[in-house]
């Protein structure tokens, strides 16, 4: 390794760090989810699960070295499933590895079909100080055509008990649905800003690989708006959020200043991050070199392997400078405040060409946010994808 790769991947270990759990179980499979979630209708040893997630907390401490933790976030899956006592367990050994900032955030994922308020205190005592509700739609009909097993009712029910509970929370919604118009999204996202706090996620509907939706989308059965009326459902979705004091900080995530998911961040500004459980992945520098890092995806093979071998890990990969260099242009461009160039430069050796640079600022997809930054503008968050790849192709050496 050369000295100068040895030297950023060295100072990559002053990055912020944060500590991903995933739990695996949902009470049901939506049929445009993609992410590693499982329904188990005979339950689960949560005994059994806690004592895995223990352990490999512990193996993945002896890899990381003493780090400081700025966040810890519960995903899933349905973490609201899991017994508050399996979470203050958890949240107990990420202390006792690493140091814990007085102030960090540490997030718990719920669905409002799975939410209770002695559950939502007993997170509190726990350790909790902000949950993430996956509402999704305030359309009972709409719910039922996304698999969703909560009602409106509910979820308006869930948010006043996550309200009462917390300081923080969030909520999520999906738009550009089938059918969707731009009247049916501007009155139920109106509604949606009376009831959020600080934080709202606004995802747009994608048709993932080897999900339900994608059968019935290749069939012809199941439409979404197309790129006209997609762009105008985005459009309105920026207008209204910033109108509220809520504009958005990445693509799909939108908060009042200074209250951005601060794990979250540490993603899209290439921190370092420990992935716990099934099927999770992670960032992690171990002896001043970058990996990424996964895990086995079935929830009891997991468990298995952790008690057997101390770890979940399928793959522990040493990433190359060119690797990280495409990471931070993918997740850095996700972010209004743009990608970084400092840390492009110093984590991938790397700028990118200036030709292409001006081409992109002179077809008004890209701005200049400083001497060293970069920014998608609306226009090119729309068709980030692209303007990440013509990036990324553009990059040469320092």
């Amino acid at each position: 390794m050369s000295g100068l790769q040895q030297d950023s991947n060295h100072r990559a270990s002053d990055e912020r760090f944060a500590v991903y759990v995933h739990w695996p179980f949902c009470a049901a499979k939506c049929p445009y989810c993609d992410f590693n979630s499982h329904v188990r209708h005979g339950g689960w040893d949560e005994a059994a699960f806690r004592a895995a997630y223990l352990k490999e907390l512990a193996t993945t401490r002896a890899l990381t070295g003493p780090r400081t933790v700025h966040a810890i976030f519960f995903g899933g899956g349905t973490p609201s499933l899991m017994q508050p006592q399996t979470t203050a367990a958890i949240l107990d050994a990420i202390a006792q590895h690493w140091p814990v900032e007085a102030n960090a955030e540490i997030t718990l994922e719920a669905n409002p079909g799975s939410v209770e308020a002695a559950r939502f205190a007993g997170f509190k005592a726990a350790g909790v100080n902000r949950v993430s509700l996956g509402v999704q739609s305030l359309d009972d009909d709409q719910l039922r055509k996304l698999g969703r097993i909560h009602t409106v009712a509910e979820a308006k029910a869930a948010l006043d008990v996550a309200r009462r509970t917390f300081d923080r929370f969030s909520f999520d919604l999906i738009y550009a649905r089938p059918s969707q118009t731009l009247e049916d999204w501007r009155g139920e996202l109106t509604e949606a800003l009376t009831l959020a706090g600080e934080h709202l996620s606004l995802y747009q509907l994608t048709i993932e690989p080897a999900t339900p939706f994608e059968q019935l989308y290749n069939a012809g059965k199941l439409k979404v708006p197309e790129d006209g009326l997609a762009r105008d459902l985005y459009d309105l979705t920026q207008d209204l959020t910033s109108a509220k004091g809520l504009p958005a900080y990445e693509v799909s995530n939108h908060a009042r200043p200074g209250c951005e998911s601060r794990h979250n961040l540490v993603y899209w500004r290439y921190g370092s991050y420990a992935g716990i459980g099934p099927g999770a992945h992670g960032r992690l520098v171990i002896d001043g070199v970058r990996h990424a890092t996964q895990t086995e995806r079935n929830p009891e093979l997991w468990q298995q392997r952790v008690m057997r071998e101390g770890h979940g890990m399928t793959a522990q990969l040493a990433l190359s400078r060119d690797e990280m260099a495409d990471e931070v242009v993918l997740m850095g461009l996700r972010l209004t405040e743009g990608l970084d160039l400092d840390v492009l430069a110093r984590l991938g050796g790397v700028r990118p060409r200036l030709q292409t640079v001006a081409k992109l600022i002179e077809l008004g997809l890209i701005a200049e946010r400083g001497p060293a930054r970069l920014s998608a503008s609306p226009s090119g968050r729309f068709v980030l994808n692209a303007i990440v790849a013509e990036l990324a192709a553009a990059l040469e050496p320092l």
